[in-house]
């Protein structure tokens, strides 16, 4: 059984990632929209994951006897000024899905929850290979730099990590 207070804090954190979902499908929108098709199939890909990192907080709420709630989603912003600000804005939201994680780290153990702690591992480890990978793109976005040919060249390093993204999930589903 869990306790009210941290159905409530799961609860929080499957509208966190409903809107997560929701951000970087504007985002993939935004990018098809510039012409930035490998970005634009990145954050495709991005989007259905958080979706299911949402899922499976759900399924998680109902398993311990809980009552998971579909939540309300605020509309995304839909506009950005570069792919640049773009990827920074997703390094950043990452970081405070990190944050949101971490408080329920330290509700579980403040509350002796060990099940819901022992379920958030994954979590733990899946906000630190988000924020990696985020900064890596980043890194490269400033490697190739604003050229007039800058926007191929980060549209095709994305498509690449991409790829392997994908290549990464199917081998671990397999």
């Amino acid at each position: 059984m869990i306790s009210n207070t941290m159905e409530a804090a799961l609860n929080k954190q499957i509208e966190l990632e409903a809107y997560a979902s929701f951000l970087y499908l504007s985002m993939a929108s935004w990018c098809d929209k510039e012409g930035l098709n490998g970005c634009a199939a990145f954050m495709h890909r991005q989007s259905d994951e958080e979706r299911q990192h949402m899922l499976k907080i759900f399924h998680y709420i109902s398993e311990v006897d809980g009552y998971a709630l579909t939540p309300a989603i605020a509309q995304p912003p839909h506009q950005f000024e570069s792919v640049q600000k773009l990827f920074e804005q997703v390094y950043e939201h990452e970081k405070g899905v990190t944050r949101a994680i971490n408080h329920l780290v330290e509700l579980s153990n403040k509350e002796d929850d060990y099940t819901t702690l022992n379920f958030l591992q994954w979590y733990i480890t899946e906000q630190r290979e988000e924020e990696a990978l985020m900064r890596s793109i980043l890194d490269k976005i400033k490697l190739i730099g604003s050229g007039p040919m800058s926007l191929y060249y980060i549209d095709q390093e994305i498509s690449s990590i991409n790829a392997a993204q994908l290549k990464a999930d199917n081998a671990e589903g397999a």
